[in-house]
């Protein structure tokens, strides 16, 4: 295969296509039930590590999003919990399922909140955890993630679990075994997760939008700030959830 930025755009727009077009059911499916939280009050909680934080920034706080959405990272052990920032640099952090009860203890979590939860293997030990401490605490979770990958790496949480094993919805991510699609001698680069991650978050939160709409509800969203009035109009829906959602930096 010939490696050029031409084979990058027709793999992932492959791939695009493909994740866009197939799952209708699973994304209606994970819309039902952050609209289902939303109407009761809750807070949609997303969190991912690595590249996979990305998703969580992608649902929670941006222009064209839904206000009640809280991002939790691997950082908040160090902005709300006091750790050392050389904690950051450990390679085995997101592989350490206890570091997943200390951001849920730190988080603003509210027993009617949602969880969305990204990540690529599905399989490292905070993620597993993650999501084993949502369901045992009785919340609705979405996973995203790479069957694929999933499907050909074993857990690395003491369970045996992975994310999949968990989640009410899981959403895959249509990316192949270790994310980049355009191999060469000795490797691949092109990486997918993240765009069609991205993808599958506003196609959920397009969803929401709708069936809000749908039920005569305005839907709480964020205007950009680089617009007159944004700033004003987020400020007033922020107001609704003081306390409970967070961006983070």
């Amino acid at each position: 295969m010939t490696i050029s930025s031409a084979a990058y755009v027709a793999a992932i727009q492959e791939a695009i296509d493909r994740v866009g077009t197939e799952q209708g059911d699973l994304v209606a499916g994970a819309a039902d039930l952050l609209t289902a939280t939303l109407q009761a009050g809750g807070v949609i909680q997303a969190f991912g590590c690595g590249h996979s934080e990305a998703l969580a920034m992608e649902i929670a706080g941006r222009a064209g999003g839904l206000v009640p959405t809280s991002k939790i990272a691997l950082r908040d052990i160090v902005l709300y919990g006091g750790e050392p920032t050389s904690a950051l640099t450990d390679p085995e952090l997101e592989r350490t399922p206890s570091v997943a009860h200390r951001l849920y203890e730190l988080a603003p979590v509210q027993p009617g909140d949602a969880f969305v939860i990204a990540s690529n293997s599905g399989v490292n030990g905070a993620i597993v955890e993650m999501a084993q401490l949502v369901k045992q605490r009785g919340h609705a979770l979405i996973a995203i993630t790479s069957l694929t990958h999933s499907a050909r790496v074993p857990s690395r949480h003491p369970s045996g679990l992975k994310l999949t094993d968990l989640a009410d919805v899981v959403l895959d991510n249509g990316a192949p075994y270790g994310d980049a699609t355009l191999p060469y001698d000795g490797g691949a680069t092109g990486a997918v997760s993240s765009i069609t991650a991205a993808l599958l978050a506003q196609q959920i939160v397009a969803e929401v939008v709708a069936r809000l709409l749908a039920l005569g509800v305005t839907p709480p969203v964020y205007l950009s700030d680089n617009v007159p009035g944004g700033r004003e109009h987020n400020h007033e829906l922020e107001a609704r959830y003081a306390g409970r959602i967070r961006r983070g930096a």
